[in-house]
């Protein structure tokens, strides 16, 4: 059989994993390039929030190569400073939770998708709530995991706990480190625990709770019983305070549940966004 032949027919055949292909681009919005990683056909575009120092590609591999590309377009953003969206620097003035909410419903609304799901983990969860409740008419479904509205005494003390990334787990690490090199990666932790902890000083250490009774799309709420980050009371509080949201507790679920536990995490993510 003609070699030619040969491809086409396994083309055809293969035809759903060639479509599985990333792209990678950056747009302007709200004066600076934003990246963004895009996979799927699907009607329903999903957009994919990554935690403190997170990307795309360091936050939601799993999730980029695996969500269902027919029911789905994807797409994991780098907030700015974050990723490859530098310039600018990463800072954190005290309002950088809405301006990621904003960048972040900015950039769809450039990439032309008239409505968006959203999948946030940690940071990229407060930043889903603050999008959920500022443009409700242009968000359809939310997951959020690892997600806190407000900060408390012994979130401080965890959050100090990280300053140092020198005493992160290599594993950890070493992702973030090839991303930024060690100078940009320690430099912007430190600066994010000193921003994370501005909140602790406003009153009831408000980050988002006054916006939680404003979300209107249906939410469901993730949380890892074994988070060593983000302590179980904060999944009840936005259960509480989100009308008609669902909370699933995955028993040996840490912080990163959606890495260490893919497939359910997937499969749950999928069957809520239907």
């Amino acid at each position: 059989m003609p070699r030619n032949l040969l491809y086409s027919l396994l083309s055809s055949h293969l035809s759903p994993h060639f479509s599985t292909s990333v792209t990678s681009a950056k747009v302007a919005v709200n004066g600076v390039h934003l990246h963004y990683q895009q996979t799927g056909e699907g009607d329903h575009a999903v957009l994919l929030l990554p935690g403190m120092l997170g990307s795309g590609e360091t936050d939601f591999g799993p999730q980029l190569k695996n969500l269902n590309k027919k029911l789905f377009t994807v797409v994991a953003w780098d907030p700015r400073g974050y990723g490859h969206s530098k310039p600018p620097d990463r800072d954190f003035p005290v309002d950088f939770f809405e301006r990621d909410a904003k960048d972040a419903v900015d950039l769809m609304k450039a990439l032309k998708f008239k409505k968006v799901s959203l999948l946030g983990w940690s940071d990229g969860g407060i930043t889903a709530l603050i999008a959920a409740a500022k443009y409700p008419s242009y968000i359809h479904k939310m997951v959020i995991w690892g997600a806190n509205a407000y900060v408390t005494d012994e979130d401080s003390m965890i959050y100090e706990g990280i300053r140092d990334v020198s005493k992160w787990s290599e594993r950890t690490r070493k992702p973030l480190e090839a991303l930024y090199g060690y100078d940009y990666f320690a430099r912007t932790c430190e600066k994010w625990v000193d921003g994370i902890s501005q909140f602790k000083h406003l009153p009831d250490g408000n980050i988002c709770r006054h916006l939680l009774p404003q979300v209107q799309c249906p939410t469901l709420i993730v949380h890892g019983e074994k988070d060593p980050l983000v302590p179980r009371f904060h999944a009840d509080f936005i259960h509480e305070h989100v009308k008609g949201s669902r909370l699933h507790l995955m028993p040996e679920g840490k912080h990163n549940l959606h890495l260490r536990f893919a497939d359910e995490f997937n499969k749950l993510a999928e069957e809520f966004l239907q």
